[in-house]
């Protein structure tokens, strides 16, 4: 996929007849407003989906365009910091609950209060899913939908393989050894049992929560210690040394999209994303896939949330927010713009649109549907949300445990390397 994809629309009023004529009254709240710029990350699929109701959008409300951008989680975060930086921001961004406190608090992004009830008709979506989008009481997202970490997993290959395949409550140590079992059956050359996710923060999380820790505490600092990210590193470099992951050149080609991921290049039977991802990896798997929780740890605690999947936010610099919102609104709440993103960016947070996507969705989308209710059974609370300064320690995360696992680092430097290094950002700020 390539780092960076943009389309265009604009729909000229002027030529296209009397065939409008009955959208005249919403032509003239919008037209004198011009258009507006919308950015996301996200696969070719999702792409698809939002562009097809962002057309829709257009066409009701004739005098506005929609100018849209994606590109991968990676390449996404650097270019969108560099734009709010330069004063040149999209209009309209996709959010993520773990920037949303930074970029609220910078004042990247505006609160959407006084948008209720007007533009913004997400009442309906409950106390709970607008307190997610919320920062100090203030709504600074409209939640896309409701999602939780996942492992997919290929069953037939680990079937093929002789091995019994990881199920919801297959403890981290269980896993390791049927990763090792699934290397040992060997019947695939340059297969494995599973993707190395030592550099993938939600598994990290997962593993914490799990322990009693999280990645922050409520006051902003660092939410586990050397002993903690050690331990995480020694439990791959197992898995690692046992064959029973993806070497490590092989998951440096992973750059945090469907596309790259060692599941879907079939380099894998099993890696570990958010469940609204399952349709797109889905989409480009040769297997059938299933969705289960993280492995656990033996009379550990919860390693799963229920959190808001994505969200869309208005930025300080929108020269039209009112027309980004009232698209945010149709793309969240409305049903011809809901119905149209199905559950790609998770579960829709209102009841309405859940209830019409039931009859709707195929067997890849039941089985999300499905899940959801599934992982509550493994799932706490919602935990700290990361503080200012914590956006770049996904990155530091993947770089350490690389180094790890092309042996330039020992778990135990890791360990102290990566606290030094997160505990330094969360400082800056």
């Amino acid at each position: 996929m390539n780092n960076m994809h943009l389309k265009r629309r604009h729909l000229l009023v002027a030529g296209l007849g009397v065939s409008l004529t009955p959208l005249l009254g919403k032509i003239s709240a919008f037209a004198q407003d011009g258009g507006i710029r919308m950015v996301w990350w996200g696969s070719e699929e999702r792409a698809r989906r939002t562009n097809e109701a962002v057309d829709l959008f257009e066409q009701k409300n004739g005098g506005s365009s929609v100018e849209t951008e994606f590109m991968g989680w990676d390449d996404y975060w650097t270019r969108l910091a560099t734009q709010v930086a330069g004063g040149n921001a999209p209009d309209l961004i996709q959010m993520d609950y773990r920037y949303l406190f930074e970029y609220a608090g910078r004042g990247a992004i505006v609160p959407l209060d006084d948008f209720m009830g007007k533009e913004l008709k997400i009442a309906d979506f409950g106390a709970a899913n607008l307190a997610s989008c919320s920062v100090d009481g203030k709504l600074f997202g409209v939640n896309l939908g409701v999602n939780s970490f996942a492992t997919l997993i290929d069953n037939a290959a680990w079937a093929e393989a002789g091995v019994e395949a990881p199920t919801s409550g297959t403890t981290w140590q269980q896993f390791a050894e049927k990763c090792a079992a699934f290397a040992k059956a060997g019947k695939r050359k340059n297969f494995y049992a599973t993707a190395d996710s030592s550099g993938q923060e939600n598994t990290f999380e997962a593993w914490l929560l799990q322990r009693g820790k999280s990645l922050y505490t409520a006051d902003g600092n660092l939410g586990y210690d050397v002993t903690d990210a050690t331990d995480w590193f020694k439990l791959w470099s197992e898995i690692r040394a046992s064959g029973g992951c993806v070497p490590p050149d092989v998951q440096a080609l992973y750059k945090n999209t469907i596309e790259t991921a060692p599941l879907t290049t079939g380099t894998a039977a099993t890696d570990f994303a958010f469940s609204n991802q399952f349709a797109g990896y889905q989409k480009l798997a040769k297997s059938t896939l299933d969705l289960i929780a993280c492995p656990t740890l033996d009379g550990g605690k919860p390693g799963h949330y229920l959190k808001p999947s994505q969200m869309l936010s208005v930025t300080a610099g929108a020269k039209n927010p009112n027309i980004a919102v009232a698209l945010a609104n149709f793309l969240a709440r409305e049903p011809e713009g809901a119905l149209i993103l199905g559950i790609e960016r998770g579960v829709p947070a209102a009841p309405e649109i859940r209830d019409a996507l039931a009859s709707k969705v195929d067997d890849v989308g039941r089985k999300a549907l499905a899940f959801i209710s599934h992982i509550e059974a493994y799932s706490g609370p919602l935990p700290p949300p990361p503080p200012k300064g914590s956006g770049e320690n996904y990155n530091v995360l993947t770089r350490i445990s690389q180094e790890v696992a092309f042996e330039q680092s020992t778990p135990e430097q890791a360990g102290e390397t990566l606290v030094s290094e997160t505990s330094a950002n969360l400082k800056r700020g």
